[in-house]
């Protein structure tokens, strides 16, 4: 297969289809738990199908069956990681609001760049449920922010210290939320620890800035993707082909 996913899938509970082994689905899902640690453009997907570990169907079954499929032909990707690459860090951001079919709670992807080299990422739901696109790229852009932290931290251990880290969002209203220090009673609902990188902005630690949707690399960890935009964004996480 091309592609993890169809971009129209809508994995649901699915009562309708019949149940499968629940050991053998659990046992796939932990062989490819185990693969996402080096293969981050599968990372959603599996999340995504790990969800219905509890009472699998048919429909989840083919999901992760697609899944391999997808692995078996890419074989050949790798994470290119270069000599003499630069250390500047960049953390982007994404969210795709009310994608989970289920509770319609939106799902963050989080990816973190030392130069060149992806170093970090990762791809979760959000355990509350935003009631717009703003307070959902909101809530991962404080995610991101916590990344751009500790990634400094870690640094400094290497006698490395970074001015600040670019956190790369392509929501006009967070990147304004995050600026303004002035509570809008439309965002009094979202709860205080997501505001902290509006404290980090004004100190200078992060700075969170623009990019457009089709280059938000963090896009690949939230929603299943149309082929072309799938394998651009892969090629933006340094999945090279490996040349033996």
């Amino acid at each position: 297969m091309k592609t993890l996913m169809s971009s129209d899938t809508k994995l649901t509970k699915d009562e309708e289809c019949e149940l499968v082994e629940s050991t053998k689905y659990r046992g796939m899902i932990g062989n490819l738990l185990y693969l996402m640690e080096s293969r981050p453009d599968i990372m959603f997907s599996v999340c995504l199908c790990a969800r219905f570990q509890k009472a699998p169907k048919t429909s989840h079954l083919e999901g992760v069956k697609r899944i391999f499929r997808y692995i078996k032909g890419t074989t050949h990707l790798r994470l290119w990681y270069p000599k003499g690459t630069g250390i500047e860090t960049v953390v982007y951001a994404e969210s795709d609001h009310a994608g989970d079919y289920i509770d319609r709670k939106s799902t963050s992807g989080i990816c973190t760049f030392v130069g060149c080299c992806l170093t970090s990422w990762f791809s979760k739901k959000q355990t509350a449920l935003a009631i717009s696109t703003t307070e959902a790229e909101y809530v991962s852009a404080g995610k991101a922010c916590q990344q751009a932290l500790w990634m400094k931290k870690a640094l400094i251990d290497y006698d490395v210290r970074l001015d600040d880290v670019p956190i790369m969002c392509d929501n006009k209203g967070a990147i304004d939320l995050s600026k303004n220090s002035v509570q809008h009673s439309r965002t009094k609902h979202i709860k205080i620890r997501h505001h902290f990188i509006r404290d980090n902005v004004q100190k200078g630690h992060v700075s969170i800035e623009k990019v457009t949707s089709v280059d938000n690399i963090a896009d690949i960890l939230t929603k299943p993707l149309k082929r072309e935009s799938f394998n651009h964004l892969r090629l933006g996480l340094g999945m090279m082909e490996y040349i033996p």
